[in-house]
């Protein structure tokens, strides 16, 4: 089995000073970089390579460090490679001790370690976050008891979707598929199509809908010919089965359709209400977010599809909590949007709730502070917008922007305690040189 590369800090460097002689040794990454048991990585994911030949695999610190880094930032797959470079903080967080001149690895390498690690790896890193957090100080183990759950919408990377856009997006793909197969159809649509559309953005925008319903009609018209055309010379050739599958999709679905197909790249993207007036429809899929109660540290972070009600997605959160903590949930603050939640074995306090104690009364007006974390998670991290492909993309991602926030809060942390140590240090020494002052 070849395993993965170590990265080896033993060797000096003659005109090559040590990064950890050089930084700050106050700053948060550097600290951070202590916090994390990096050997359980290395140990849980040296398995994921069975293969006896080929190149060794990158670092798994590296590697795992660098995930950690672009979620942290909310950075894409070519920023953070690219930060890492220039950035000696960056680089003695993922274990090299001195400078380096050249790209770590390639940002296409993220994607495949994304999908080798899968949702397990990612849990096994939310574990690690959890742990440092504990070790830091930032929460004790009686705050992992208490905890706030809410859902959200994670939305995925796709324009927002119009029958228009969608028909005639078809039959461009399809067309394009079989001029590269060395097909010839009958007729491509391709000039009367494109017109098409652009009168459907402006009879759209005229209000004038009866229009708009026509011009809808006539490519669904061109779409079902291209088609009908391709399935008659194709036959049952696997290439174009997919795209084939996708169109008769688009070409059978109204308005009232169940498990509608709202894009031709992600056709896992649903369509889900959450009743806000700026933004009526998210297209993405259902994340449900466990905090704890004082912190706001993330818990669980697991993405649901088929937009499930909120109080059966419940018992799930909670069990997947208590596996990523170790600690048992004794009490859990929601919404109203969980009724009927099922849940046995934990303390279910929802808003709105009467007869309750005056400090469960108070701790109860907290549950809305899940609000805020959510919306850094979408403005700082990479929840607001998922690029990652498929069904597992989805929930790697909401793993990761958990994990991200996670370190995030660990490094304000961090940061405010050694801030308070050197306010307290330059009073003391203020006050010294008062004294001798006086003298």
């Amino acid at each position: 089995m070849t395993k993965p590369r170590t990265i080896n800090t033993s060797q000096e460097h003659l005109f090559r000073n040590r990064l950890s002689t050089q930084l700050n040794p106050q700053h948060p990454l550097m600290h951070l970089a202590h916090l994390i048991n990096w050997e359980t990585f290395e140990k849980d994911f040296s398995h994921l390579f069975p293969s006896t030949t080929g190149h060794p695999p990158l670092p798994i610190r590296l590697v795992v460090g660098i995930l950690i880094l672009q979620h942290i930032n909310g950075l894409s797959d070519e920023d953070v490679v690219k930060k890492w470079i220039e950035n000696p903080y960056y680089q003695y967080f993922c274990g090299y001790d001195h400078f380096q001149w050249e790209f770590p690895l390639d940002p296409s390498s993220l994607v495949r370690w994304r999908k080798r690690l899968s949702t397990s790896g990612m849990d096994k890193i939310l574990q690690s976050s959890i742990r440092a957090a504990s070790a830091c100080g930032l929460v004790k183990p009686s705050s992992l008891k208490q905890v706030i759950v809410d859902t959200t919408v994670q939305e995925k990377a796709i324009a927002h979707p119009t029958d228009a856009k969608l028909l005639n997006g078809a039959r461009q793909k399809l067309v394009d598929l079989a001029k590269g197969q060395g097909i010839v159809l009958r007729q491509t649509y391709r000039r009367v199509a494109t017109n098409c559309a652009i009168k459907v953005g402006r009879y759209g925008h005229a209000k004038q809908f009866k229009r708009l319903g026509k011009k809808v009609k006539e490519l669904k018209n061109y779409l079902g010919r291209v088609v009908r055309d391709i399935e008659r010379k194709v036959g049952t050739d696997q290439v174009f089965q997919d795209l084939l599958e996708k169109s008769r999709r688009l070409l059978s679905q109204g308005k009232h359709t169940s498990k509608k197909l709202y894009s031709l790249h992600a056709p896992e993207a649903e369509c889900i209400a959450k009743g806000k007036a700026r933004k009526p429809y998210e297209f993405g899929c259902k994340v449900s977010l466990v905090l704890t109660h004082r912190e706001g540290l993330v818990l669980s972070s697991s993405a649901l599809h088929g937009n499930p009600y909120d109080g059966h997605t419940l018992e799930g959160s909670l069990a997947h909590a208590t596996k990523m903590s170790g600690v048992k949930i004794d009490r859990v603050f929601v919404d109203k949007g969980y009724k009927k939640h099922r849940v046995k074995g934990a303390e279910v306090i929802m808003s709105g709730q009467r007869k309750l104690s005056f400090s469960l009364k108070r701790a109860l007006k907290r549950r809305s502070a899940i609000e805020p974390h959510i919306g850094h998670m979408k403005a700082d991290g990479k929840l607001g917008r998922n690029h990652l492909k498929g069904i597992v993309g989805d929930g790697i991602n909401a793993l990761l922007t958990g994990v991200g926030h996670n370190f995030r809060l660990i490094l304000n942390h961090l940061g405010s305690m050694f801030a308070f140590f050197a306010v307290c240090f330059f009073e003391i020494l203020e006050e010294k040189a008062k004294l001798r002052n006086k003298i």
